[in-house]
Protein backbone atom coordinates (compact mmCIF):
# COMPACT_ATOMS: atom_id res chain seq x y z
CA UNK A 1 0.00 0.00 0.00
CA UNK A 2 1.30 3.44 -0.90
CA UNK A 3 2.08 5.86 1.91
CA UNK A 4 0.09 9.10 2.10
CA UNK A 5 3.04 11.13 0.83
CA UNK A 6 3.44 8.78 -2.15
CA UNK A 7 -0.26 9.05 -2.98
CA UNK A 8 0.05 12.84 -2.72
CA UNK A 9 2.92 12.89 -5.21
CA UNK A 10 1.06 10.60 -7.61
CA UNK A 11 -2.19 12.60 -7.48
CA UNK A 12 -0.29 15.86 -7.82
CA UNK A 13 1.58 14.60 -10.91
CA UNK A 14 -1.66 13.43 -12.52
CA UNK A 15 -3.45 16.72 -11.92
CA UNK A 16 -0.51 18.77 -13.16
CA UNK A 17 -0.29 16.62 -16.29
CA UNK A 18 -3.93 17.22 -17.10
CA UNK A 19 -3.52 20.94 -16.70
CA UNK A 20 -0.32 21.18 -18.72
CA UNK A 21 -1.00 18.78 -21.56
CA UNK A 22 -4.58 17.61 -21.57
CA UNK A 23 -6.41 20.93 -21.29
CA UNK A 24 -4.85 23.39 -23.71
CA UNK A 25 -7.78 25.77 -23.28
CA UNK A 26 -7.49 26.03 -19.47
CA UNK A 27 -7.69 29.64 -18.32
CA UNK A 28 -6.09 30.00 -14.93
CA UNK A 29 -7.49 32.59 -12.50
CA UNK A 30 -5.43 35.76 -12.12
CA UNK A 31 -3.99 35.55 -8.60
CA UNK A 32 -4.12 39.34 -8.25
CA UNK A 33 -7.92 39.09 -8.02
CA UNK A 34 -8.70 35.36 -7.75
CA UNK A 35 -11.50 34.63 -5.29
CA UNK A 36 -11.86 31.58 -3.08
CA UNK A 37 -14.60 30.38 -5.41
CA UNK A 38 -12.35 30.85 -8.46
CA UNK A 39 -9.54 28.88 -6.85
CA UNK A 40 -11.83 26.07 -5.70
CA UNK A 41 -13.29 25.71 -9.21
CA UNK A 42 -9.83 25.13 -10.66
CA UNK A 43 -8.83 22.79 -7.85
CA UNK A 44 -12.02 20.74 -8.27
CA UNK A 45 -11.50 20.57 -12.04
CA UNK A 46 -7.93 19.36 -11.58
CA UNK A 47 -6.43 22.28 -13.47
CA UNK A 48 -3.93 22.74 -10.66
CA UNK A 49 -3.34 21.59 -7.10
CA UNK A 50 -2.99 23.25 -3.73
CA UNK A 51 0.73 22.49 -3.99
CA UNK A 52 0.74 24.61 -7.16
CA UNK A 53 -1.04 27.40 -5.28
CA UNK A 54 1.59 27.36 -2.54
CA UNK A 55 4.38 27.48 -5.13
CA UNK A 56 2.74 30.36 -6.96
CA UNK A 57 2.10 32.42 -3.84
CA UNK A 58 5.61 31.76 -2.53
CA UNK A 59 7.01 33.00 -5.85
CA UNK A 60 4.81 36.09 -5.79
CA UNK A 61 5.97 36.92 -2.27
CA UNK A 62 9.59 36.39 -3.33
CA UNK A 63 9.18 38.96 -6.11
CA UNK A 64 7.96 41.93 -4.08
CA UNK A 65 8.36 41.32 -0.35
CA UNK A 66 12.09 41.88 0.14
CA UNK A 67 13.07 42.46 -3.48
CA UNK A 68 11.84 45.09 -5.92
CA UNK A 69 9.56 47.48 -4.01
CA UNK A 70 10.42 45.65 -0.74
CA UNK A 71 6.92 45.86 0.72
CA UNK A 72 7.82 43.84 3.86
CA UNK A 73 4.25 42.55 4.05
CA UNK A 74 5.20 38.96 4.91
CA UNK A 75 7.29 38.25 7.98
CA UNK A 76 8.08 34.60 7.32
CA UNK A 77 6.98 31.65 5.17
CA UNK A 78 5.82 28.27 6.36
CA UNK A 79 8.33 25.51 5.50
CA UNK A 80 5.54 22.94 6.01
CA UNK A 81 3.05 24.57 3.62
CA UNK A 82 3.78 22.37 0.61
CA UNK A 83 3.62 19.19 2.71
CA UNK A 84 0.24 20.15 4.11
CA UNK A 85 -0.96 21.16 0.65
CA UNK A 86 0.00 17.77 -0.77
CA UNK A 87 -1.93 15.95 1.96
CA UNK A 88 -4.97 18.13 1.36
CA UNK A 89 -4.75 17.45 -2.38
CA UNK A 90 -4.94 13.72 -1.61
CA UNK A 91 -7.89 14.27 0.69
CA UNK A 92 -9.72 16.29 -1.95
CA UNK A 93 -9.15 13.54 -4.49
CA UNK A 94 -10.14 10.60 -2.30
CA UNK A 95 -12.70 12.04 0.12
CA UNK A 96 -13.69 15.53 -0.98
CA UNK A 97 -13.43 19.02 0.47
CA UNK A 98 -13.79 19.78 4.16
CA UNK A 99 -15.03 23.31 3.52
CA UNK A 100 -14.81 26.26 1.14
CA UNK A 101 -11.29 26.87 2.48
CA UNK A 102 -10.00 23.34 1.79
CA UNK A 103 -6.55 23.68 0.23
CA UNK A 104 -6.68 27.49 0.23
CA UNK A 105 -3.51 29.37 1.35
CA UNK A 106 -3.96 31.80 4.24
CA UNK A 107 -1.59 34.35 5.76
CA UNK A 108 -1.91 34.92 9.52
CA UNK A 109 -1.09 38.15 11.30
CA UNK A 110 1.90 37.45 13.52
CA UNK A 111 -0.01 37.89 16.77
CA UNK A 112 -2.02 34.71 16.12
CA UNK A 113 -0.46 31.72 17.86
CA UNK A 114 0.42 28.67 15.78
CA UNK A 115 2.11 25.48 16.94
CA UNK A 116 5.86 25.60 16.50
CA UNK A 117 5.78 22.21 14.75
CA UNK A 118 4.33 24.11 11.80
CA UNK A 119 7.70 25.83 11.41
CA UNK A 120 6.40 29.31 12.14
CA UNK A 121 7.04 31.78 14.97
CA UNK A 122 4.50 33.81 16.89
CA UNK A 123 6.16 37.08 17.89
CA UNK A 124 3.94 40.15 17.35
CA UNK A 125 6.91 41.32 15.30
CA UNK A 126 9.24 41.47 18.32
CA UNK A 127 12.61 39.78 18.76
CA UNK A 128 11.62 39.28 22.39
CA UNK A 129 9.36 36.40 21.27
CA UNK A 130 11.50 34.89 18.53
CA UNK A 131 11.69 31.14 19.05
CA UNK A 132 9.00 31.13 21.73
CA UNK A 133 6.86 27.98 21.98
CA UNK A 134 3.10 28.46 22.31
CA UNK A 135 1.04 25.76 24.07
CA UNK A 136 -1.54 25.45 21.26
CA UNK A 137 -2.96 27.05 18.15
CA UNK A 138 -5.03 30.20 18.50
CA UNK A 139 -8.77 29.49 18.50
CA UNK A 140 -9.29 30.83 14.98
CA UNK A 141 -6.23 28.93 13.74
CA UNK A 142 -7.80 25.70 15.04
CA UNK A 143 -10.94 26.47 13.05
CA UNK A 144 -8.98 27.22 9.89
CA UNK A 145 -6.93 24.06 10.32
CA UNK A 146 -10.09 21.99 10.75
CA UNK A 147 -11.52 23.62 7.61
CA UNK A 148 -8.50 22.49 5.59
CA UNK A 149 -6.83 25.86 5.10
CA UNK A 150 -3.09 25.97 4.38
CA UNK A 151 -1.01 28.32 6.53
CA UNK A 152 1.24 30.07 4.04
CA UNK A 153 3.12 32.14 6.60
CA UNK A 154 2.93 35.11 8.93
CA UNK A 155 2.10 38.68 7.91
CA UNK A 156 4.03 41.65 9.25
CA UNK A 157 2.27 44.06 11.61
CA UNK A 158 2.79 47.07 13.81
CA UNK A 159 4.85 45.58 16.62
CA UNK A 160 2.61 44.43 19.48
CA UNK A 161 -0.32 45.68 17.37
CA UNK A 162 0.88 49.28 17.74
CA UNK A 163 0.67 49.16 21.52
CA UNK A 164 4.28 50.08 22.02
CA UNK A 165 5.00 53.76 21.56
CA UNK A 166 3.45 56.97 20.29
CA UNK A 167 6.07 57.62 17.62
CA UNK A 168 6.49 54.07 16.26
CA UNK A 169 5.74 54.03 12.55
CA UNK A 170 2.56 52.30 11.36
CA UNK A 171 3.47 49.03 9.71
CA UNK A 172 6.84 48.71 11.43
CA UNK A 173 8.07 45.83 13.57
CA UNK A 174 11.55 44.97 14.77
CA UNK A 175 11.52 41.58 13.03
CA UNK A 176 9.68 42.60 9.89
CA UNK A 177 10.86 46.12 9.21
CA UNK A 178 8.61 48.71 7.57
CA UNK A 179 5.60 47.48 5.62
CA UNK A 180 4.56 49.85 2.82
CA UNK A 181 1.46 50.00 0.65
CA UNK A 182 1.56 48.60 -2.88
CA UNK A 183 -0.39 51.58 -4.26
CA UNK A 184 2.43 54.12 -4.13
CA UNK A 185 6.13 53.70 -3.28
CA UNK A 186 6.61 53.92 0.49
CA UNK A 187 2.97 54.81 1.13
CA UNK A 188 1.70 54.33 4.69
CA UNK A 189 -0.09 50.95 4.90
CA UNK A 190 -1.97 51.87 8.11
CA UNK A 191 -2.09 49.39 10.95
CA UNK A 192 -1.83 47.34 12.87
CA UNK A 193 -2.74 44.53 10.44
CA UNK A 194 -0.50 46.23 7.88
CA UNK A 195 1.02 43.17 6.27
CA UNK A 196 -2.34 41.44 6.03
CA UNK A 197 -3.85 44.40 4.18
CA UNK A 198 -0.94 44.79 1.77
CA UNK A 199 -0.65 41.05 1.10
CA UNK A 200 -4.35 40.75 0.33
CA UNK A 201 -4.27 43.80 -1.94
CA UNK A 202 -1.92 42.27 -4.53
CA UNK A 203 -2.65 38.57 -4.16
CA UNK A 204 0.24 37.34 -2.01
CA UNK A 205 -2.29 34.92 -0.48
CA UNK A 206 -5.87 33.98 -1.15
CA UNK A 207 -6.93 35.05 2.36
CA UNK A 208 -5.39 37.01 5.21
CA UNK A 209 -6.41 37.37 8.84
CA UNK A 210 -6.05 40.49 10.94
CA UNK A 211 -6.96 41.63 14.43
CA UNK A 212 -8.49 44.88 15.63
CA UNK A 213 -8.53 46.67 18.94
CA UNK A 214 -9.35 50.07 17.44
CA UNK A 215 -8.99 50.43 13.66
CA UNK A 216 -6.48 47.67 12.99
CA UNK A 217 -8.61 45.82 10.43
CA UNK A 218 -10.63 48.79 9.22
CA UNK A 219 -7.73 51.10 8.44
CA UNK A 220 -5.38 48.67 6.62
CA UNK A 221 -8.40 47.61 4.56
CA UNK A 222 -9.23 51.23 3.80
CA UNK A 223 -5.64 52.18 2.90
CA UNK A 224 -5.04 49.11 0.71
CA UNK A 225 -8.18 48.77 -1.44
CA UNK A 226 -9.46 45.60 0.22
CA UNK A 227 -12.36 44.40 2.35
CA UNK A 228 -12.14 43.94 6.10
CA UNK A 229 -14.60 42.70 8.69
CA UNK A 230 -14.02 43.66 12.31
CA UNK A 231 -16.49 41.36 14.11
CA UNK A 232 -18.54 41.98 17.21
CA UNK A 233 -16.58 41.30 20.38
CA UNK A 234 -17.09 37.60 21.10
CA UNK A 235 -18.05 36.44 17.60
CA UNK A 236 -14.54 35.11 16.97
CA UNK A 237 -12.19 33.68 19.55
CA UNK A 238 -9.19 35.65 20.86
CA UNK A 239 -7.65 32.63 22.59
CA UNK A 240 -4.00 32.42 21.61
CA UNK A 241 -3.90 36.00 20.30
CA UNK A 242 -1.11 38.17 21.69
CA UNK A 243 -3.41 40.65 23.45
CA UNK A 244 -4.01 44.30 24.04
CA UNK A 245 -7.37 44.25 25.83
CA UNK A 246 -10.01 41.55 26.11
CA UNK A 247 -12.64 44.30 26.09
CA UNK A 248 -11.88 45.32 22.50
CA UNK A 249 -9.67 42.75 20.73
CA UNK A 250 -11.24 40.90 17.79
CA UNK A 251 -10.07 38.69 14.92
CA UNK A 252 -11.41 39.06 11.39
CA UNK A 253 -10.73 38.52 7.69
CA UNK A 254 -9.01 40.88 5.25
CA UNK A 255 -9.65 39.85 1.65
CA UNK A 256 -10.21 41.29 -1.81
CA UNK A 257 -13.99 40.85 -1.83
CA UNK A 258 -16.94 40.65 0.51
CA UNK A 259 -17.67 37.20 -0.84
CA UNK A 260 -14.31 35.94 0.42
CA UNK A 261 -14.58 37.81 3.71
CA UNK A 262 -18.04 36.35 4.38
CA UNK A 263 -16.75 32.86 3.60
CA UNK A 264 -13.89 33.20 6.05
CA UNK A 265 -16.01 34.78 8.79
CA UNK A 266 -18.50 31.90 8.54
CA UNK A 267 -15.65 29.49 9.32
CA UNK A 268 -13.82 31.36 12.08
CA UNK A 269 -16.94 32.52 13.99
CA UNK A 270 -18.17 30.40 16.88
CA UNK A 271 -17.70 29.55 20.53
CA UNK A 272 -14.39 28.58 22.11
CA UNK A 273 -14.04 27.27 25.68
CA UNK A 274 -10.75 29.17 25.89
CA UNK A 275 -12.50 32.52 25.35
CA UNK A 276 -15.55 32.99 27.53
CA UNK A 277 -16.58 36.12 25.62
CA UNK A 278 -17.61 33.87 22.73
CA UNK A 279 -20.45 32.41 24.81
CA UNK A 280 -22.26 35.75 24.57
CA UNK A 281 -22.81 35.26 20.83
CA UNK A 282 -26.19 34.14 19.41
CA UNK A 283 -26.90 30.42 19.69
CA UNK A 284 -27.02 30.14 15.89
CA UNK A 285 -24.32 31.83 13.81
CA UNK A 286 -25.53 32.48 10.26
CA UNK A 287 -23.78 31.50 7.06
CA UNK A 288 -22.64 34.99 6.16
CA UNK A 289 -22.38 34.14 2.48
CA UNK A 290 -26.19 34.02 2.41
CA UNK A 291 -26.14 37.80 2.83
CA UNK A 292 -24.66 37.96 -0.69
CA UNK A 293 -27.81 37.26 -2.68
CA UNK A 294 -29.57 39.14 -5.50
CA UNK A 295 -31.92 40.82 -3.03
CA UNK A 296 -28.84 42.31 -1.34
CA UNK A 297 -28.08 44.31 -4.50
CA UNK A 298 -30.59 46.93 -3.47
CA UNK A 299 -30.78 49.06 -0.35
CA UNK A 300 -34.44 49.88 -0.82
CA UNK A 301 -36.05 50.42 2.55
CA UNK A 302 -32.72 50.74 4.39
CA UNK A 303 -32.02 53.77 6.53
CA UNK A 304 -28.34 54.64 6.81
CA UNK A 305 -27.05 57.41 9.06
CA UNK A 306 -23.99 59.64 8.93
CA UNK A 307 -22.57 60.41 12.39
CA UNK A 308 -20.89 63.62 11.27
CA UNK A 309 -19.61 64.65 14.70
CA UNK A 310 -17.46 61.53 14.91
CA UNK A 311 -15.30 62.58 12.01
CA UNK A 312 -15.69 66.33 12.43
CA UNK A 313 -13.70 65.72 15.62
CA UNK A 314 -11.12 63.93 13.50
CA UNK A 315 -8.65 66.29 11.81
CA UNK A 316 -7.50 63.58 9.40
CA UNK A 317 -10.94 63.36 7.81
CA UNK A 318 -12.28 66.84 8.52
CA UNK A 319 -9.48 68.61 6.68
CA UNK A 320 -9.13 66.15 3.81
CA UNK A 321 -11.05 67.41 0.81
CA UNK A 322 -10.44 64.22 -1.18
CA UNK A 323 -11.83 61.93 1.52
CA UNK A 324 -14.87 64.17 1.84
CA UNK A 325 -15.46 64.23 -1.92
CA UNK A 326 -15.20 60.43 -2.15
CA UNK A 327 -17.49 60.06 0.86
CA UNK A 328 -20.07 62.40 -0.68
CA UNK A 329 -20.06 60.30 -3.84
CA UNK A 330 -20.51 57.15 -1.73
CA UNK A 331 -23.57 58.67 -0.05
CA UNK A 332 -25.02 59.47 -3.48
CA UNK A 333 -24.47 55.83 -4.50
CA UNK A 334 -26.26 54.59 -1.38
CA UNK A 335 -29.21 56.79 -2.32
CA UNK A 336 -29.15 55.44 -5.89
CA UNK A 337 -29.37 51.95 -4.43
CA UNK A 338 -32.58 52.93 -2.65
CA UNK A 339 -31.33 53.82 0.83
CA UNK A 340 -32.61 56.75 2.83
CA UNK A 341 -29.50 58.59 4.05
CA UNK A 342 -30.01 60.43 7.33
CA UNK A 343 -27.34 63.11 7.53
CA UNK A 344 -26.45 63.93 10.22
CA UNK A 345 -27.31 61.10 12.57
CA UNK A 346 -25.00 61.96 15.40
CA UNK A 347 -23.81 59.98 18.38
CA UNK A 348 -24.69 61.92 21.56
CA UNK A 349 -21.35 60.86 23.03
CA UNK A 350 -19.20 61.86 20.03
CA UNK A 351 -17.40 64.78 21.67
CA UNK A 352 -16.67 62.90 24.88
CA UNK A 353 -15.35 59.91 22.95
CA UNK A 354 -13.09 62.18 20.91
CA UNK A 355 -11.78 64.00 23.96
CA UNK A 356 -11.04 60.76 25.78
CA UNK A 357 -8.79 59.14 23.17
CA UNK A 358 -5.38 58.57 24.70
CA UNK A 359 -6.60 59.24 28.24
CA UNK A 360 -8.21 55.88 29.02
CA UNK A 361 -6.36 53.61 31.42
CA UNK A 362 -8.48 50.48 30.88
CA UNK A 363 -6.44 49.36 27.88
CA UNK A 364 -3.14 49.94 29.67
CA UNK A 365 -4.31 48.01 32.73
CA UNK A 366 -5.61 45.14 30.60
CA UNK A 367 -2.45 45.01 28.54
CA UNK A 368 -0.19 44.59 31.55
CA UNK A 369 -2.31 41.81 33.01
CA UNK A 370 -2.91 40.00 29.75
CA UNK A 371 0.57 40.27 28.25
CA UNK A 372 2.04 38.95 31.51
CA UNK A 373 -0.39 36.03 31.32
CA UNK A 374 0.60 35.44 27.70
CA UNK A 375 4.31 35.38 28.53
CA UNK A 376 3.65 33.00 31.42
CA UNK A 377 1.66 30.67 29.15
CA UNK A 378 4.60 30.05 26.85
CA UNK A 379 6.26 26.67 27.09
CA UNK A 380 9.57 28.28 26.22
CA UNK A 381 10.95 31.72 25.36
CA UNK A 382 14.66 31.84 24.49
CA UNK A 383 14.92 35.59 25.13
CA UNK A 384 14.07 35.07 28.79
CA UNK A 385 11.28 37.66 28.61
CA UNK A 386 8.49 36.56 30.95
CA UNK A 387 6.76 39.82 31.82
CA UNK A 388 6.04 43.31 30.56
CA UNK A 389 8.87 44.64 32.72
CA UNK A 390 11.21 42.12 31.05
CA UNK A 391 9.99 43.26 27.63
CA UNK A 392 10.79 46.89 28.38
CA UNK A 393 14.25 45.87 29.60
CA UNK A 394 14.79 43.70 26.50
CA UNK A 395 14.01 46.62 24.18
CA UNK A 396 16.39 48.89 26.11
CA UNK A 397 19.11 46.24 25.92
CA UNK A 398 18.69 45.76 22.14
CA UNK A 399 18.18 49.24 20.68
CA UNK A 400 19.69 48.20 17.35
CA UNK A 401 16.87 45.66 16.91
CA UNK A 402 13.98 47.30 18.70
CA UNK A 403 14.55 51.05 19.01
CA UNK A 404 15.66 52.46 15.63
CA UNK A 405 15.01 56.08 14.64
CA UNK A 406 14.27 57.00 18.25
CA UNK A 407 11.19 54.77 18.27
CA UNK A 408 9.94 54.69 21.84
CA UNK A 409 8.00 52.34 24.09
CA UNK A 410 6.07 54.86 26.15
CA UNK A 411 2.83 52.84 25.84
CA UNK A 412 4.55 49.84 27.39
CA UNK A 413 6.00 51.98 30.17
CA UNK A 414 2.62 53.53 30.99
CA UNK A 415 1.03 50.08 31.03
CA UNK A 416 3.72 48.77 33.39
CA UNK A 417 2.95 51.63 35.77
CA UNK A 418 -0.68 50.53 36.23
CA UNK A 419 -1.67 48.87 39.49
CA UNK A 420 -4.40 46.44 38.51
CA UNK A 421 -8.16 46.36 38.20
CA UNK A 422 -9.54 48.55 40.98
CA UNK A 423 -12.79 50.49 41.48
CA UNK A 424 -11.61 53.32 39.21
CA UNK A 425 -10.84 50.84 36.46
CA UNK A 426 -14.31 49.26 36.59
CA UNK A 427 -16.06 52.65 36.65
CA UNK A 428 -14.07 53.78 33.64
CA UNK A 429 -14.73 50.52 31.81
CA UNK A 430 -18.49 50.82 32.37
CA UNK A 431 -18.50 54.50 31.39
CA UNK A 432 -16.71 54.04 28.09
CA UNK A 433 -18.80 51.01 27.21
CA UNK A 434 -21.87 53.20 27.73
CA UNK A 435 -20.38 55.96 25.57
CA UNK A 436 -20.05 53.50 22.72
CA UNK A 437 -23.39 51.74 23.12
CA UNK A 438 -26.44 53.35 24.79
CA UNK A 439 -25.04 56.89 24.44
CA UNK A 440 -23.32 56.18 21.14
CA UNK A 441 -24.06 53.82 18.29
CA UNK A 442 -27.29 52.37 19.71
CA UNK A 443 -28.53 55.85 20.56
CA UNK A 444 -28.07 57.03 16.97
CA UNK A 445 -29.56 53.87 15.48
CA UNK A 446 -32.61 54.03 17.73
CA UNK A 447 -33.26 57.76 17.52
CA UNK A 448 -33.23 57.80 13.71
CA UNK A 449 -34.58 54.24 13.20
CA UNK A 450 -31.44 53.29 11.28
CA UNK A 451 -30.17 50.01 9.88
CA UNK A 452 -26.52 51.12 9.88
CA UNK A 453 -24.10 54.03 10.06
CA UNK A 454 -21.45 54.90 7.48
CA UNK A 455 -18.17 56.77 7.80
CA UNK A 456 -14.95 57.16 5.81
CA UNK A 457 -12.52 54.40 6.76
CA UNK A 458 -9.71 56.90 7.36
CA UNK A 459 -8.70 58.23 10.75
CA UNK A 460 -10.16 57.13 14.07
CA UNK A 461 -13.81 56.78 13.01
CA UNK A 462 -13.53 53.28 14.50
CA UNK A 463 -13.33 54.28 18.17
CA UNK A 464 -17.08 54.21 18.98
CA UNK A 465 -17.32 50.66 17.60
CA UNK A 466 -14.12 49.69 19.40
CA UNK A 467 -15.26 50.70 22.88
CA UNK A 468 -18.75 49.30 22.23
CA UNK A 469 -17.41 46.00 20.90
CA UNK A 470 -19.52 46.43 17.75
CA UNK A 471 -18.80 45.33 14.16
CA UNK A 472 -17.44 47.27 11.18
CA UNK A 473 -17.43 46.18 7.54
CA UNK A 474 -15.02 48.14 5.33
CA UNK A 475 -15.05 48.20 1.52
CA UNK A 476 -13.11 50.20 -1.10
CA UNK A 477 -14.54 53.69 -1.74
CA UNK A 478 -12.02 55.60 -3.87
CA UNK A 479 -8.45 56.72 -4.44
CA UNK A 480 -6.46 59.88 -3.95
CA UNK A 481 -5.98 61.77 -7.23
CA UNK A 482 -2.65 61.89 -9.00
CA UNK A 483 -2.16 65.58 -8.12
CA UNK A 484 -2.52 65.18 -4.36
CA UNK A 485 0.27 66.71 -2.27
CA UNK A 486 2.52 63.98 -0.91
CA UNK A 487 3.29 64.30 2.79
CA UNK A 488 5.89 62.41 4.87
CA UNK A 489 4.66 60.33 7.81
CA UNK A 490 7.49 59.41 10.17
CA UNK A 491 10.91 58.32 8.95
CA UNK A 492 9.77 55.74 6.38
CA UNK A 493 6.39 56.44 4.79
CA UNK A 494 4.21 59.01 3.04
CA UNK A 495 0.48 59.76 3.22
CA UNK A 496 -1.48 60.84 1.31
CA UNK A 497 -0.02 60.03 -2.08
CA UNK A 498 -1.30 59.53 -5.64
CA UNK A 499 -3.52 56.49 -6.01
CA UNK A 500 -3.61 55.61 -2.32
CA UNK A 501 -6.98 53.97 -1.58
CA UNK A 502 -9.79 55.26 0.64
CA UNK A 503 -12.37 52.97 2.25
CA UNK A 504 -15.99 53.17 3.38
CA UNK A 505 -16.97 51.75 6.78
CA UNK A 506 -20.42 50.35 7.63
CA UNK A 507 -21.10 50.32 11.39
CA UNK A 508 -23.86 48.58 13.32
CA UNK A 509 -24.96 47.23 16.67
CA UNK A 510 -23.84 43.97 18.26
CA UNK A 511 -23.91 40.90 16.00
CA UNK A 512 -25.28 42.81 13.01
CA UNK A 513 -22.58 41.45 10.68
CA UNK A 514 -25.09 39.71 8.40
CA UNK A 515 -27.00 42.93 7.75
CA UNK A 516 -23.84 45.01 7.36
CA UNK A 517 -22.36 42.52 4.89
CA UNK A 518 -25.53 42.67 2.80
CA UNK A 519 -25.52 46.48 2.67
CA UNK A 520 -21.80 46.72 1.99
CA UNK A 521 -22.16 44.06 -0.73
CA UNK A 522 -24.77 46.16 -2.54
CA UNK A 523 -22.34 49.10 -2.51
CA UNK A 524 -19.37 46.94 -3.54
CA UNK A 525 -21.21 45.40 -6.49
CA UNK A 526 -22.61 48.74 -7.65
CA UNK A 527 -19.28 50.57 -7.59
CA UNK A 528 -16.66 47.83 -8.12
CA UNK A 529 -14.20 50.40 -6.81
CA UNK A 530 -11.45 47.86 -6.18
CA UNK A 531 -11.16 47.17 -9.91
CA UNK A 532 -10.77 50.84 -10.82
CA UNK A 533 -7.06 51.00 -9.98
CA UNK A 534 -4.20 48.58 -9.47
CA UNK A 535 -1.04 48.83 -7.42
CA UNK A 536 1.96 50.60 -8.90
CA UNK A 537 3.62 48.48 -11.54
CA UNK A 538 6.72 47.33 -9.65
CA UNK A 539 4.55 46.14 -6.75
CA UNK A 540 2.43 43.81 -8.89
CA UNK A 541 3.77 40.23 -8.72
CA UNK A 542 4.11 38.57 -12.13
CA UNK A 543 4.04 34.88 -11.21
CA UNK A 544 0.78 33.15 -12.10
CA UNK A 545 -0.40 29.55 -11.90
CA UNK A 546 0.57 28.93 -15.52
CA UNK A 547 4.16 29.56 -14.50
CA UNK A 548 4.24 26.75 -11.92
CA UNK A 549 1.74 24.10 -13.07
CA UNK A 550 3.52 21.08 -14.49
CA UNK A 551 6.94 22.35 -13.46
CA UNK A 552 9.15 20.84 -10.78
Amino acid sequence: MLACSQIARKVSRNLQYRASYGDDDVIFPDLYEASIEDLQAGLDAGHYTSVDLVKAYFARIEEVNLKGPALHAVLELNPSASKHAAALDVERRLIGKRSALHGIPVLLKDNLAILSQEGLNTTAGSYSLLGSIVPEDAGVVKRLRKAGAIFLGKANLCEFSHFRGSNVSYGWSGRGGQTTSAYYPNANPAGSSSGSGVAASIGLAAVTLGTETDGSINQPSSFNNVVGIKPTLGLTSRAGVIPITEHQDTVGPITRSLSDAATVLSIIAGTDPNDNYTFAQPSVIPDYTLALNPSALTLKGKRIGVPRRVFLNNSIVQNDQYVNVAFGQALDTLKELGATVVDPADLPSAEEIGASIGKRSVGRTDFKIQINNYFNSLLENPSGVRSLADLISFNNAHPDLEMPDAFDQDALIRAEATSGRNDIYFRELAHYKELGTSLGIDAALNEHKLDALVLPGSGMSTTPSAIAGYPIVTVPMGFYPDNVTIKPVGPYTVYPAPGVPIGLAFLGTAFSEFQLIGMAYAYEQKTKTRLARKAFDAAIPRTQLKDVVGKK
